[in-house]
């Protein structure tokens, strides 16, 4: 017998299981087994959040090498975002109705290999519309990954470590984003100074790294592919959700409730994200920071998010009122913009405000698509909230 598992979990391992095994390889239902899996999870979204924000870290050496102004920097980001607007419904569609959600992590982190790679290209040629091509095909699979690994989190967690799941999940993504931050600019300058690279070529070859780490996530999709079909064929469960047809229709019928929770992501991250992409050159102007300095300041965020998602995500599980903590986030969020607009304060206590209400809202709101939709529509909900999201950003 393996040990700390009942009876009817044993029943649930294979007959051919080596002894002890069962504790976290072959139980699906232990804890165990599904932190492995969480794992996984994580590392299926580190790849796209690091590229995502790798033109923000690479800001001023795009614009100048390539004699690029905001303008048209900023189309980077809203290339990305604006095809969003109605693939990320198409997307989590697609992942309810056709692929499940096996394939279609498969598919989109595939796409994001695909995109990323010719962004990169395109800098190491000095093309910026290649860049603008491979950022267009990387928005076609990031949000929808993002939908993708917001459906496997209910799928293991429903019930049990939700908030939790989804805390750790963010955790990890962004650590894509603070290592993307961190180390982007200093890829380029490696390339530069030590590889005597020009400087097209080192542009090009800091984002050659990004498409490694999408490599990586793609990697973790298949692995997730083998546990989550071994997990339904153990469990006798099916491979598209519940079972239950999702048709277009049901849309008109989602409750209030949710098209509130899709107003209050809208009008959350288009006061985070934006102003994200390009703090690094506003704590360059308004606080005379060094190029190396507003970087860090700007990566605060996420840095934050680190550790606080998962803090925050292991208390809304125990404490629950999700939307207490939601009004919270946002409150905090309002006055730490304040105080870096209105005053001088060291940006650090901003930033540092900011990161924290960030990961308390992302660890309280995710989760409660799953409290008011059914599963089988999961990926539909997710989404159409990644979509109207993207509106916003775009």
């Amino acid at each position: 017998m393996a040990p700390d598992l009942g009876e009817e979990e044993q029943a649930l391992l294979p007959a051919n299981s080596p002894q002890g095994c069962g504790s976290v390889l072959c139980n699906p239902r232990n804890r165990s087994h599904r932190m492995v899996l969480l794992f996984f999870m994580c590392l299926l979204g580190f790849g796209n959040y690091y590229c995502y924000d790798q033109p923000a870290a690479l800001e001023s050496e795009i614009q100048n090498v390539m004699d690029v102004d905001t303008t048209h920097f900023e189309l980077l980001y809203s290339l990305y975002s604006y095809p969003n607007v109605v693939l990320s419904v198409f997307g989590g569609f697609l992942i309810d109705r056709v692929t499940g959600l096996r394939w279609g992590a498969i598919l989109f982190a595939s796409i994001i290999t695909v995109g990323h790679a010719v962004f990169a290209f395109g800098g190491q040629i000095n093309s910026f519309l290649t860049m603008e091509i491979g950022r267009f095909i990387f928005g076609l699979g990031g949000e929808n990954l993002a939908v993708v690994q917001n459906a496997y989190a209910v799928s293991w967690f429903k019930d049990r470590e939700l908030n939790m799941a989804f805390g750790l999940q963010l955790s990890v993504a962004r650590l894509g984003s603070t290592v993307n931050m961190l180390s982007s600019e200093k890829a380029y300058l490696a390339g530069v100074n030590h590889f005597n690279f020009s400087k097209p070529q080192s542009i090009g070859f800091a984002l050659w790294i990004g498409v490694l780490f999408c490599i990586m996530s793609l990697g973790a999709a298949f692995v997730l592919w083998f546990f989550d079909k071994r997990r339904n064929r153990m469990l006798n469960l099916p491979d598209h959700g519940t079972g239950e047809k999702v048709r277009v229709r049901d849309v008109k019928d989602f409750p209030l409730s949710l098209w509130l929770i899709f107003f209050i992501c809208v009008a959350y991250y288009v006061a985070i994200f934006p102003f994200i992409s390009l703090g690094t050159v506003f704590f360059q102007e308004k606080y005379d920071l060094s190029s190396s300095d507003a970087h860090v300041v700007d990566s605060l965020v996420y840095l934050i998010s680190l550790g606080g998602a998962l803090v925050f995500g292991i208390m809304v599980d125990k404490v629950g009122l999700n939307l207490f903590w939601v009004v919270v986030a946002i409150m905090g969020t309002i006055v730490s913009h304040g105080l870096m607009a209105f005053t001088f304060v060291t940006p650090y206590v901003g930033q540092i405000l900011m990161g924290t209400m960030y990961s308390l809202l992302a660890c309280a709101l995710w989760p409660m698509v799953a409290m008011v939709m059914p599963e089988h529509q999961l990926g539909t909900a997710y989404g159409i909230m990644q979509a109207i999201q993207n509106l916003g950003l775009a």
